[in-house]
């Protein structure tokens, strides 16, 4: 098995497709995976533009987008934001990830956090937010398991169902 992270790259175009059909219908994570992906060169250009803080929407900051590849299929994504504003610090962090569906349950997102808290580490960032939902337990655990302390939780809105984040720091 030879897993790496990589950039995005050209060659990953069908498995990316494939990625995102699996997905279906679920709430994608991180954001880079609701971006447009029809012209997949129009898609790594804003991929690349994300990175160099080009072109940004408002509120959102420079990232950087990482795949988890195993051969030749993307199994995973990443983002790293490379600083947090209020809004992100408040709810987003540094890092959000995903496993492919059917590569979930195989300890694989162990795997991706360690990899992209080493390319956080490499970008001098020297304490990483990251945070998850409560109910996420999964990913709490994770989370804990690199060393993840919990700083806080916070309410998204105030409605009967609001959703509960967990603000958890982790020293690189």
């Amino acid at each position: 098995m030879s897993i790496k992270l990589i950039a995005p790259d050209m060659r990953y175009q069908q498995s990316y497709h494939q990625y995102i059909q699996e997905l279906g219908d679920e709430e994608r994570y991180p954001f880079p995976l609701d971006f447009d992906y029809q012209d997949f060169p129009a898609y790594l250009a804003r991929l690349t533009e994300f990175e160099q803080g080009v072109n940004l929407p408002p509120g959102y900051v420079p990232s950087s987008t990482y795949w988890l590849v195993e051969n030749d299929e993307l199994i995973g994504v990443s983002s790293l934001r490379h600083s947090l504003n209020d809004i992100i610090r408040h709810a987003g962090g540094h890092i959000g990830m995903s496993i492919r569906p059917s590569h979930r349950g195989k300890g694989l997102s162990k795997t991706l956090l360690q990899l992209t808290i080493g390319k956080a580490k490499a970008m001098g960032i020297e304490t990483v937010h990251i945070h998850c939902y409560r109910h996420n337990t999964a990913s709490a655990r994770m989370i804990l398991a690199f060393g993840g302390v919990l700083e806080s939780e916070v309410i998204l809105d105030q409605k009967p169902q609001s959703d509960i984040i967990q603000r958890y720091l982790c020293a690189v």
